[in-house]
């Protein structure tokens, strides 16, 4: 009888009785009806115009990389995860689109946490995929069990797991929507190894279509506050604007420019839109910040926080008009009350606003505007002269002002910088100039150490035709420059500048400070590296510098090697660990 019903039984479909999400060595299956887990993750990201991941390899995931091979998206496998979700970053702030990191689970996640915890303060749109052990293994202790999804919680603004092979390009379509809601952030997702190795019919799957599951970013805001806002600038006699990182990344430039332009406001940038305006344009301004806030009738800050770096915005003008522009509305009037709040894309915005002063050009108030930026152009000139004599300085050890000068003079038309450090960072905005938009990157509000390697990966790949440099501090370049092996690998080769104090001196001032030379010196000094040589073991050029006037012949060398040889140089500066960055001696990060 037995041998009968199994006669007569219905034929189960190939995909039901697959065994691949139990044998791990299992041949996976070439029929075009049907399809696993991992080929689903990687036509998911292909509708989402992905066409690059970072990642370093693990067996949870490794169907997500068979899958990228069908689809044609790059795979650049690193050697730490840090440095895979640092270039996810990277890659969205360079080209506006969808970053991706892979990581395995465990380890591969919490050696991403820091450069997810980076995008996720810098607004930079990444979807981490994590691998996990098998649902058939849950909470049995499986290879590398975490509690994922819990732990990435905080510093996304999704987080969640995977259940079900059909729902995986489901998800995957979800956590991006979450990546561009508002605010642009990352998003994690969590998918066990046999939810990825199953295979089924391809008619089971859910595959949300391209173009028909999602909407347009570029929202407007109150059409009243856009009116409201025109009629402020157009009597504005003393407007400053600052545009911050969401300018860039929103890819809203163009119009940002366009207003200062029309209504001749003095323009003052942070995070990524440094470079937005080039230096000497009559409307980019940076050194006179201060000046500008404290007698500006007007101000309007669009797309950065009232954060540490705005002094929690207690360094605006008390008695000034302040209006902010963001894409988050929990961003608006927190830590400071503003005269007038807009949620919007900050392009979409500035374009709206520029429309609306059209014809209402009150010509008494645009006459007083251009007496106010030629009063703030010379204070920049005043502020610029002042400085002079540190960015000339011949001092030996070598005075880090000269050597940001010396690397702002070098910089093409077509430079990517890339700031990594502290006071390399701090003491670089005071120097450095990138020429276009995009060309200047640091690690945004949550200071991490390490992001230059993963960022000047991103940059090369996102722009082979441009040059990169990365500027490091030698504390933050011993942290993740056997990366620069990557770099080299996968032909983005760029020019690594290090400042080398032997010291985490940022923090180091501090300690001095507080509690004397024979206590300050505690927990924040390094050894005497010769990271030149660095470079020679991976078959680039390396030099050590002391002197100042051998930075520019040192960093032509640099730049003439790469081309030839195809392999990064290391630029190593010895430089002076007594002199340290003016924010740095305010403390003014901790107030």
């Amino acid at each position: 009888m037995s041998s009968v019903l199994t006669d007569t039984k219905p034929e189960t479909p190939a995909a039901t009785t697959t065994t691949t999400a139990e044998d791990t060595l299992k041949r996976k299956s070439r029929d075009a009806d049907v399809i696993s887990g991992g080929h689903l993750v990687a036509r998911a990201l292909k509708n989402e115009g992905v066409d690059t991941i970072f990642t370093l390899c693990g067996g949870h995931i490794i169907d997500i990389y068979d899958g990228c091979v069908d689809e044609g998206i790059r795979i650049i496998d690193v050697r730490h995860e840090q440095v895979a979700a640092h270039a996810a970053d990277g890659y969205a702030r360079q080209t506006g689109k969808l970053g991706v990191v892979v990581t395995t689970a465990g380890p591969g996640c919490t050696n991403a946490v820091t450069g997810v915890a980076t995008a996720f303060r810098s607004e930079s749109p990444v979807l981490h995929i994590g691998g996990q052990g098998g649902m058939t293994q849950h909470m049995m202790g499986s290879l590398q069990d975490l509690p994922h999804v819990d732990m990435m919680r905080p510093i996304t603004k999704f987080s969640a797991g995977v259940h079900s092979t059909e729902r995986v390009a489901d998800m995957v379509a979800m956590a991006i929507r979450e990546c561009f809601a508002g605010a642009p952030g990352p998003a994690y997702l969590e998918i066990p190894r046999d939810i990825l190795d199953r295979e089924i019919d391809l008619s089971r799957a859910v595959i949300p279509q391209p173009g028909k599951y999602r909407a347009s970013v570029k929202t407007l805001g109150d059409a009243h506050d856009i009116e409201k806002l025109a009629d402020i600038l157009v009597n504005a006699e003393r407007p400053v604007v600052l545009y911050g990182s969401q300018v860039w990344a929103s890819r809203g430039h163009e119009e940002a420019i366009a207003l200062v332009r029309a209504l001749d406001i003095p323009a003052y940038f942070n995070g990524a839109s440094r470079g937005l305006l080039p230096p000497g344009d009559p409307h980019h301004f940076d050194r006179t910040r201060r000046e500008g806030f404290d007698k500006a009738d007007v101000i309007v800050i669009v797309g950065t926080p009232f954060d540490f770096r705005m002094g929690y915005g207690k360094r605006l003008g008390l008695n000034a008009t302040l209006v902010q522009i963001d894409q988050d509305y929990r961003t608006v009037g927190k830590n400071r009350d503003v005269s007038l709040g807009i949620v919007g894309d900050p392009g979409t915005v500035l374009a709206a606003v520029l429309q609306a002063t059209t014809g209402r050009i009150d010509h008494g108030a645009h006459a007083k505007r251009k007496e106010w930026m030629q009063y703030l152009q010379g204070m920049e000139e005043a502020a610029t002269a002042k400085l002079m004599s540190k960015f000339k300085s011949d001092s030996t050890p070598i005075n880090p002002f000269r050597v940001a000068y010396e690397i702002n003079e070098f910089l093409r038309d077509d430079t990517i910088y890339i700031g990594d450090g502290g006071d390399v960072v701090t003491i670089s905005a005071q120097a450095v100039r990138p020429r276009r938009p995009g060309q200047w990157m640091d690690p945004g509000a949550l200071g991490s150490l390490g992001v230059g390697t993963g960022f000047a990966i991103a940059a090369g790949l996102a722009h082979p035709d441009k040059e990169v440099l990365c500027y490091y501090g030698d504390g933050a370049f011993s942290m993740t420059a056997f990366d620069m092996e990557t770099a080299n690998r996968f032909g983005v080769p760029y020019i690594a500048v290090v400042g080398n104090n032997s010291a985490m001196n940022q923090i180091r001032y501090g300690q001095l400070a507080k509690y004397g030379e024979e206590r300050g010196n505690v927990g924040n000094l390094l050894g005497d590296v010769p990271f030149g040589t660095f470079a020679e073991m991976l078959g680039g050029y390396g030099e050590e510098v002391r002197d100042p006037a051998q930075i520019a012949p040192a960093l032509q060398r640099a730049r003439e090697s790469v081309a030839k040889t195809r392999r990064s140089a290391v630029i190593n500066i010895w430089v002076d660990p007594r002199v340290y960055a003016p924010g740095t001696m305010a403390q003014t990060m901790y107030k």
